[in-house]
């Protein structure tokens, strides 16, 4: 295999965890809807969560998509 095939497999690996951000974002709002709709009396308790849970998720998304693009032009 060449070099340069092993960096676009590398690249698409990476990939994969703006996939997994996604669907864990999905899940995170899910979750808060669903729990929000059962006691609307403790949804606001738990808005400061919900966008921690955000925040952390789409980083961790966005450091996968620098390490696919670190893989393919470094």
């Amino acid at each position: 295999m060449e070099a340069e095939a092993a960096k676009y497999i590398g690249a698409g690996i990476a990939c994969l965890g703006m996939g997994g951000a996604a669907i864990a974002l999905g899940n995170i709002f899910g979750s808060y809807l669903a729990g929000a709709l059962r006691n609307p009396t403790a949804a606001d308790g738990q808005f400061g969560r919900l966008v921690f849970g955000f925040a952390v998720t789409e980083a961790l998304g966005i450091f996968s998509l620098l390490i696919a693009l670190l893989l393919l032009f470094a």
